[in-house]
């Protein structure tokens, strides 16, 4: 056998042991590790644990594990992603964090345009709640409120750099007034200390709040989207920020799904794939409708497109926060 043949011979059994490899994702037996850089029950969780049953039948079956690695405004499970294999095996779900850290953070373990980018996932509106024995029973009493307690309004919010660490910058900015911001260790001791009494209002996640909102246990006031929402019913007679006279507020707050930079381009299209697939789930868009977020189905599903779109929202986010004058280290 000639030397040049051994070598074609090897050359093909390489092809073709690259090829199975490939075609071979998820193996069996594996387990995909879902990180979710917030702690566990959050409204970031929920959507992980959500996805994380959707994504299986189109994995093949395969075992989907979610690991809350919480801490530092996101920044701790992020980086843990961002060094993880790229196999394929270990994935990260995160929120609009992704494009506010570069602004918080001047070193955050990570650099947000070195993920590869497998499709945003959902949309969740942010709805302005408040303490069960606060007064106000609406919109204006809450406003008329604010106004005559100024500096004294005690603002919950789940961190630097959370969704309603963002939302509370731009309402305060809305309303032209400050209040005491509480920043908490995430969104369940915020939410435990507003139902307590202990602080006086919090914006959030609807993720976050529909189920304390339907149980009377916080007061509903008004929601951060351009237009109003109707599902859940709980929300649909609440009037938009927007309506109540802050032109131009709107924020809703984005997942996306991403995986450590040099994940092989077959594994990508497989993740994609089946991420597509999991997003016409009927059963996950039902539960994600049921806290009032929208399942994303238009280009930003795509990697490509997904990317682009965080690249504008750091833009976006990075202007608001400098105006704030709120940095991190």
């Amino acid at each position: 056998m000639t030397k040049l043949f051994k070598l074609t011979l090897a050359a093909g059994a390489a092809l073709l042991a690259a090829g199975a490899h490939a075609q071979a994702f998820p193996a069996s037996g594996k387990t995909i590790t879902l990180i979710v850089p917030f702690a566990a029950g959050g409204p970031t969780d929920k959507v992980a644990r959500d996805l994380a049953e959707a994504l299986r039948k189109p994995l093949n079956g395969a075992t989907i594990v979610v690991d809350n690695a919480a801490g530092a405004g996101s920044t701790i499970g992020t980086a843990k992603a961002f060094r993880a294999a790229p196999d394929g095996y270990t994935l990260l779900v995160t929120h609009i964090g992704m494009a506010t850290t570069p602004t918080l953070y001047r070193n955050p373990g990570y650099k947000y345009d070195e993920f590869e980018y497998l499709g945003l996932i959902n949309e969740v509106p942010m709805v302005v709640v408040g303490k069960p024995a606060l007064a106000a029973n609406n919109w204006q009493e809450l406003n008329t409120w604010i106004g005559q307690n100024k500096g004294k309004v005690n603002l919950a919010n789940a961190g630097l750099g959370s969704a309603s660490h963002l939302c509370g910058l731009m309402l305060q900015n809305a309303l032209k007034t400050e209040m005491t911001t509480v920043p908490y260790k995430g969104t369940a001791p915020a939410m435990t200390d507003l139902i307590g009494g202990q602080v006086d209002i919090m914006c959030d996640q609807t993720t976050n709040t529909t189920s304390q909102v339907e149980g009377k246990k916080i007061k509903a006031y008004a929601m951060s989207t351009a237009k109003r929402v109707t599902t859940p019913a709980i929300y649909k007679d609440l009037p938009t920020l927007d309506e109540t006279g802050m032109k131009g507020f709107n924020v809703s707050i984005w997942h996306g799904l991403y995986a450590p930079k040099g994940t092989p381009a077959a594994v990508v299209k497989t993740l994609n794939d089946a991420l597509k697939v999991a997003l016409k789930d009927p059963e996950f868009i039902k539960k994600e409708e049921g806290l009032g977020a929208v399942v994303v189905n238009d280009a930003r599903v795509n990697p490509a497109d997904h990317k682009k779109f965080v690249a504008s929202e750091v833009t976006k986010w990075g202007a608001v926060i400098k105006a704030a004058g709120q940095y991190a280290d």
